[in-house]
């Protein structure tokens, strides 16, 4: 007689719920209007192997790119198309969990996308960003694009500069150095779900752990999806107060020898270098 494979309840995984939760909190917010903005976590084999038949693969998918450094790895990722609002109603329909294969070129599909679903259109921008956080942390697992409105707006005002809209953001509240001590990485205009937008993000996260697309949203990286959303959200406030306040005269700031003194006490491991010229 054949053993039968038991699994829980993949519906119950937190993984699951957890993309489910962070996703309607940022529609709601704002951050992901329609079907905009796309969420990929690496998943640990133990971790899923609690969920899934790793056996099983229910179809191969081409990902238009060799992903070789991720042969083996698994991740869950939204659907193209998905709507961040419907995620935690329709999980099945609104994420994949997929397997990439040892050769780098195809996502085995071990749940979810049904009914035909596709994989983000972003996600050689995650793979090549997860690759590149990778390097640098072992422990990082998450990334996640949105687009926050004031993060966007801000970027059609400010100049591009990843050390003059840094060096704005850290003066706007005083918890932004502490969040985001390495900065912001900027990006010009581009074509967006292409593997050029992908490798260019990728470039800037051996560096950031957000990066953003002008004109477009940002991108955010981290050990859990509360440490990737927090610095989005901290990042977004600062920019809103940016916005309520550059037509107004300046009466107040926060100075940088302030900002350094921060930095300083709480021993944090920061962009000195943004302090430089930032007025030039």
């Amino acid at each position: 007689m054949k053993k039968m494979f038991k699994t829980q309840d993949i519906f119950n995984a937190p993984f699951v719920t957890m993309i489910g939760k962070t996703a309607a909190n940022m529609y709601r917010l704002g951050y992901d209007e329609r079907n905009s903005g796309n969420i990929s976590i690496l998943l640990d084999e133990s971790e899923a192997a609690k969920y899934l038949d790793l056996r099983n693969v229910k179809r191969e998918i081409p990902i238009g790119f060799n992903a070789k450094e991720l042969a083996g790895r698994i991740l869950i990722v939204t659907a193209s198309g998905s709507y961040f609002k419907n995620i935690a109603a329709a999980p099945a329909e609104n994420l994949g969990i997929i397997r990439i294969s040892p050769d780098g070129k195809t996502a085995e599909l071990l749940w979810g996308l049904n009914g035909g679903g596709r994989l983000t259109s972003e996600f050689p921008a995650h793979v090549m960003s997860h690759v590149s956080r990778l390097s640098v942390d072992p422990n990082n697992r998450v990334i996640l694009h949105c687009h926050p409105t004031n993060i966007l707006a801000m970027t059609f005002v400010h100049e591009l500069s990843e050390k003059k809209f840094t060096h704005t953001l850290w003066q706007m509240c005083t918890e932004s150095i502490m969040i985001f001590p390495d900065g912001i990485g900027l990006l010009p205009w581009m074509v967006c779900g292409t593997n050029e937008i992908g490798e260019a993000t990728a470039e800037k996260m051996k560096e950031f752990r957000l990066v953003v697309w002008a004109m477009h949203g940002i991108y955010g990286s981290g050990r859990s999806l509360d440490e990737a959303f927090g610095l989005i959200e901290t990042a977004e406030k600062a920019a809103q107060i940016y916005l309520l306040t550059a037509h107004l005269p300046r009466i107040n700031a926060i100075t940088d020898e302030q900002l350094k003194a921060l930095a300083e006490s709480l021993k944090l491991d920061y962009r000195k270098d943004f302090f430089e010229e930032t007025n030039k």
